[in-house]
């Protein structure tokens, strides 16, 4: 699922503990105070996808919220 210039995956691991990892569509680290990451691991276990999916996009809001960071959307890149 791509949400505000990120790419959503969630993953289950363990019997109904689900995550979400995220990655800018644009291929980009994200950036936290000086430290580069390629992809971001939500760090809550959730007892169903939607809830880890949720979270993750709550993080990314909070992103763009400190930041003020932007980025392109797939379809402004196609």
């Amino acid at each position: 699922m791509i949400y505000g210039g990120f790419q959503i995956k969630s993953f289950e691991v363990g019997k109904g503990q689900w995550h979400a990892r995220i990655q800018r569509i644009d291929q980009k680290p994200v950036v936290i105070d000086g430290i580069s990451f390629p992809t971001l691991d939500i760090g809550f276990a959730w007892s169903d996808q939607d809830a880890a999916i949720t979270d993750a996009r709550k993080v990314i809001d909070r992103f763009q919220q400190r930041s003020g960071m932007t980025v392109p959307s797939a379809a402004a890149s196609a």
